[in-house]
């Protein structure tokens, strides 16, 4: 049985591996369709842009939004699931997220870089969703966490690609993680449900949209 679990993990690492070269691969292919695509991209917002925010709000509106309805229902292996579906919409505005940190919902276009990325300062929350929906696991913690335990935590993150890591002084718990409509609190780095978190959520199954980039978004 270990050596099967030892296999998985082998592939997934091999899987996270080989998503992130494919990544590099397209940054490279982005960064020279990007300057001919601005004017396009421009022209089509001024000219659509009303319609848009229209369209975006009605949909929100339709599925009830990011303030909609739902609740964390707790699991056997302590992990909190949020209840109901989970919008996905582009926004320009700030979202009044129904949860600290957020794990899902409506959320900015641009994603926070999540490749082993780690903020000494507090990030957009608009941003880091969007993050977990490319399948990210977001490492928070408050000031009543110890040092030891946020270095340790630091290392870990930096070490794994689709994972970011800051402060948010809004949570309840000293250090939380979070996943698209996931979450968890755990007591220290060394709490063994920090490995089984990573392992079940950094690319897992309840992500929106596997192998999205976790690069060339926003950076702080």
């Amino acid at each position: 049985m270990g050596s099967a679990k030892k296999r998985d993990s082998a592939a997934r690492k091999a899987r996270i591996e080989e998503m992130r070269r494919e990544e590099r691969a397209r940054a490279r292919r982005g960064r020279i369709l990007t300057i001919a695509a601005s004017v396009v991209v421009v022209a089509g917002l001024v000219v659509g842009g009303v319609v848009l925010f229209q369209s975006q709000s009605d949909d929100s509106d339709a599925a009830g939004g990011s303030k909609g309805t739902g609740k964390f229902v707790t699991g056997a292996d302590g992990v909190r699931e949020w209840d109901t579906k989970l919008t996905q919409n582009h926004v320009t505005e700030n979202v009044d997220y129904p949860m600290e940190p957020p794990v899902g919902g409506d959320h900015n276009q641009v994603w926070m870089n999540c490749n082993g990325d780690v903020y000494d300062k507090e990030i957009p929350n608009v941003n880091a969703v969007h993050s977990l929906e490319h399948g990210a696991v977001w490492v928070t913690y408050t000031s009543k966490a110890s040092k030891a335990d946020v270095d340790a935590l630091a290392e870990k993150v930096g070490k794994t690609p689709y994972t970011l890591m800051s402060p948010d002084e809004k949570q309840a718990s000293p250090i939380m993680l979070s996943a698209w409509g996931h979450q968890r609190t755990v007591t220290g780095a060394a709490d063994p449900n920090v490995d089984k978190f990573f392992e079940k959520f950094v690319q897992g199954e309840q992500t929106p949209e596997p192998g999205a980039a976790c690069t060339g978004g926003l950076e702080k």
